[in-house]
């Protein structure tokens, strides 16, 4: 996948060009930057990942292709809680799949989010464990779980076909 396949994904989530948004296990920030793409410069984005060299690269990034826009690298675990702000939307790009317990995980970013807030989740379109996805979870198996977390409406708004996987999804949950 390439960039314009990140920023695919999530075009259709974002509501609005402004806001203030977190990339929950952001990594070197592949979908950071396609967020950052598709807000303007009133906007923030808290990167968050454990990974500081990580985050160190994503700086360095954002910074030579977005100066103007506010994205704040942030050293935290997405598992415990976050000192962030109320939420406009939350990205989790390929970050649940290493966790086995995620009920708690969704609920906690239901929390963050401004009551008008969405979660934009992205991953592999499958159930079968593999060393790579631990823990993964398909669409139909997601909007279960968004379901029993207070999202109350949960759509499919795009899929892209994987080498690795199958086909890779993107959902919107509100």
């Amino acid at each position: 996948m390439n960039h314009k396949d990140h920023v695919d994904l999530l075009r259709k989530g974002v509501r609005s060009p402004d806001g203030v948004w977190a990339d929950l296990g952001c990594g070197t920030g592949a979908f950071t930057l396609a967020l950052a793409d598709l807000l303007d410069a009133r906007s923030v984005i808290y990167a968050v990942d454990t990974d500081r060299h990580a985050l160190s690269e994503l700086h360095r990034r954002t910074q030579a292709r977005f100066p103007l826009l506010d994205i704040r690298p942030t050293p935290a675990d997405f598992t415990q809680p976050l000192d962030l702000p109320p939420l406009d939307g939350v990205v989790m790009a390929n970050s649940l799949h290493f966790h086995k317990e995620k009920e708690p995980i969704v609920r906690a970013v239901r929390d963050l989010l401004k009551p008008s807030g969405c979660l934009i989740l992205i991953e592999y379109d499958v159930d079968r464990v593999n060393p790579w996805v631990p823990f993964p979870i398909s669409y139909a198996k997601w909007r279960e779980l968004a379901s029993r977390c207070g999202f109350s409406s949960i759509v499919k708004l795009a899929a892209k076909p994987s080498s690795f996987l199958r086909e890779i999804y993107s959902s919107l949950s509100l």
